[in-house]
């Protein structure tokens, strides 16, 4: 999986779709709209001047401790979908948790911050490596340990004489993360492709050019046809 780009922002990005998340911390300030028309604001100030597309907002009420995030989920999804880029006002509207941090590093999506954009150079990268040097410690430790075991004379290793069976068991492997992978894209599209069809789009062919004219890509970035909604459908018939 490609990883995400988290990179200078300068005023000559702003000529691409993007996706704004923000988020706060109480219910009350979701209903009083505190932070939130800041964060707005934020957004919109770096996206002036160009020749932007804000094609959707995404608002989370919780705490910058929780990691369960539907709503961020939602966004990088529609992101995803639409090769979009994910605008956040400050790096801790995301979080200030460096392993939470480092698993976004690793998404598909594009994601850039209004008020610093050399975050990943400054902030993203140290607390990333931060987080990355605690589990390089962890694994040497583990490695002595298993070093201890073999001299104590015990047997920690597997039977690697079997090449052709561990070479079977690769192959089908990355067979079967190809079929996650497709499962996982298919998740993502199916509730648009409800949405379709509760707007009244029924046919196969009327659903493709509403996925197209919502900006959905298929899975290559290409545009819809009836026989690839036709095999998201036949793979939510499978599971």
């Amino acid at each position: 999986m490609a990883k995400s780009t988290i990179e200078n922002g300068t005023q000559e990005e702003a000529t691409a779709k993007f996706v704004a998340y923000h988020r706060v911390s109480t219910a009350k300030q979701g209903r009083s709209g505190l932070g939130l028309e800041a964060q707005r604001a934020a957004v919109l100030q770096y996206l002036n001047g160009g020749s932007w597309d804000l094609i959707g907002e995404y608002t989370e009420v919780e705490s910058g401790k929780n990691t369960e995030r539907p709503e961020l989920r939602k966004a990088l999804e529609f992101a995803e979908l639409t090769n979009a880029t994910l605008i956040v006002a400050k790096l801790d509207r995301l979080s200030r948790d460096a392993e939470f941090l480092h698993r976004l590093l690793k998404h598909r999506v594009r994601i850039i911050f209004a008020d610093m954009p050399f975050a990943d150079k400054v902030i993203i990268g140290v607390m990333a490596s931060l987080a990355e040097w605690e589990r390089e410690q962890i694994s040497k430790r583990t490695k002595a340990a298993l070093s201890v075991a073999r001299a104590r004379g015990r047997n920690v290793g597997g039977d690697r004489g079997n090449l052709a069976g561990v070479y079977r068991k690769g192959l089908l492997r990355s067979l079967e993360s190809r079929q996650e992978a497709s499962t996982a894209r298919a998740d993502k599209v199916r509730p648009h492709i409800e949405q379709a069809r509760a707007e009244g789009h029924l046919s196969l062919r009327e659903i493709a050019g509403f996925l197209n004219a919502k900006g959905i890509t298929t899975s290559r970035g290409k545009s819809w046809q009836a026989s690839q909604v036709q095999r998201v459908l036949a793979l939510q018939h499978k599971v």
